[in-house]
């Protein structure tokens, strides 16, 4: 935080923030603008809000307002489960003999088991504020939508929720529990929508992506009266919402005299990792201390280590805005690997534009080597990981390893996001030795890539 705004302005007596910080606002190079695929131009609020909520249209576009008040109606929900616990790993520090210190910040102490739950209900509440009957959206592992399926119970709204088809199969206990809350579920590529029909009938058999349940939520909130489209990562306004989870664990750090050297978060469209390094971030953008970030993402979808940075379609369908940012193009469907939230093919604006300027690095981690890193942090931390939330710990791992060789004792922070206790077909099938890594050929992406669209940048 900028050193003369004192933590009082911004915390309650439990720490926990009383505003989310919009990292935007101290960035020289603004994310590039959201683009009317039409008219190349870029999309104005009132463009935006056939699909958005207006409140959180105003959010998504504001990239000079420093911090936002958060509501009362949010503050008391957050208090169900926040301040999240900044847990310091002493037994995986003894496990690897390593001199570092490694500290996490666990996300997964709700019904949701996930850090979702900080953006799902800000957007269902401005969504009520505005007095719409409800909202659609995607989900990939299935956090999201058991996230927002939660929300909208709390203020009575309807959810529909279309889930990527291979976590609906693999993943029935998260769908359970969104249809607990109230929520709809469809796996997607459906048969209930125009673009649902299209996909199913370009990819036959498809498992699906995140990209093609988002054509599927857009095109069923637009044409339904009283509904909006709302989204679970990617968006500026999602990152700003997640930025709780940074300003506590950079207040926590601060409590106890302790610096970050290291800060790690897995990444797929940048949710997590946005709103834990903000903060952070922050500091480094007006020079006020320097902190080494890294993006972790799975090989099977490795946007920023081996897309490329344009402007690109949200979603599968094209039916979506123009964003720029690292895609491996809207119309690249991953391999089905485990961790459903990392299955995006592009990545934040936000966290674009920063890779792009080096002002952070992101690696890739092959799928049974992050469930390899998962169960040992398993049976020494007493936590079982979501396969998103694995990747990160195994690049935490790596850099403590490499303080054991060179003697460092650098503090290590990375963001659990949530738990795994969903993910049990995944950890069985590693167990059982039928986990595959799968990484997709330069030809491949090069298929995919080549059908980015043509966007002449003004």
């Amino acid at each position: 935080m900028p050193n003369n705004i004192p933590y009082k302005t911004y915390l309650d007596e439990s720490e926990m923030p009383l505003k989310w910080y919009n990292l935007r606002a101290d960035m020289k190079n603004k994310p590039a603008p959201l683009l009317n695929p039409g008219t190349g131009e870029p999309m104005k609020a009132e463009e935006l809000e056939g699909v958005f909520c207006k409140d959180l249209v105003e959010q998504e576009l504001d990239n000079d307002t420093q911090f936002f008040e958060i509501p009362d109606e949010i503050k008391e929900f957050y208090k169900m489960y926040r301040p999240s616990p900044l847990v310091r790993a002493y037994f995986l520090e003894k496990k690897l003999g390593t001199p570092a210190k490694i500290y996490y910040k666990f996300e997964g102490n709700n019904t949701s088991g996930s850090h979702k739950l900080n953006s799902s209900i800000a957007q269902a509440y401005y969504a009520k504020k505005q007095g719409l009957k409800g909202v659609t959206t995607e989900t990939g592992a299935g956090q999201w939508g058991t996230a927002l399926s939660m929300a909208c119970s709390y203020f009575d709204l309807d959810c529909k929720v279309y889930m990527v088809k291979v976590s609906y199969e693999q993943k029935p206990f998260r769908r359970e529990v969104m249809r607990t809350y109230g929520a709809s579920v469809t796996p997607s590529p459906s048969m209930n929508t125009e673009i649902g029909k299209k996909i199913n009938a370009e990819h036959p058999g498809t498992t699906g992506s995140l990209g093609c349940a988002i054509s599927e939520a857009v095109e069923d909130a637009v044409t339904h009266e009283g509904y909006r489209y709302v989204l679970g990562s990617v968006l500026n306004q999602v990152l700003l919402h997640q930025s709780i989870i940074g300003l506590e664990t950079k207040a926590a750090l601060d409590k106890i005299g302790e610096k970050a050297d290291i800060i790690i978060g897995c990444a797929g469209g940048g949710s997590n990792l946005g709103g834990l390094i903000a903060p952070f971030m922050g500091e480094k953008l007006r020079g006020e201390n320097d902190y080494q970030i890294i993006a972790v993402e799975p090989q099977s979808c490795p946007s920023f280590t081996r897309g490329r940075y344009a402007y690109d379609f949200c979603d599968t369908g094209a039916i979506c805005p123009l964003a720029k940012m690292y895609t491996l193009g809207s119309d690249f469907i991953p391999a089905p690997n485990h961790a459903g939230g990392l299955r995006y093919h592009g990545m934040s604006s936000i966290l674009s534009q920063l890779y792009d300027d080096g002002l952070m690095e992101a690696r890739t981690a092959a799928q049974t080597e992050v469930f390899e890193a998962a169960e040992e942090f398993a049976r020494v931390e007493g936590i079982l990981p979501a396969p998103e939330s694995s990747h990160a710990i195994k690049v935490a791992i790596d850099e403590a390893l490499k303080c054991k060789e060179t003697g460092e004792e650098k503090t290590i922070v990375f963001g659990l996001t949530g738990t795994g206790y969903f993910d049990l077909v995944a950890y069985e099938k590693f167990h059982d030795g039928k986990m595959e890594d799968y990484i997709p050929t330069d030809e491949e992406l090069e298929e995919s890539l080549a059908k980015l669209p043509k966007v002449e940048e003004k």
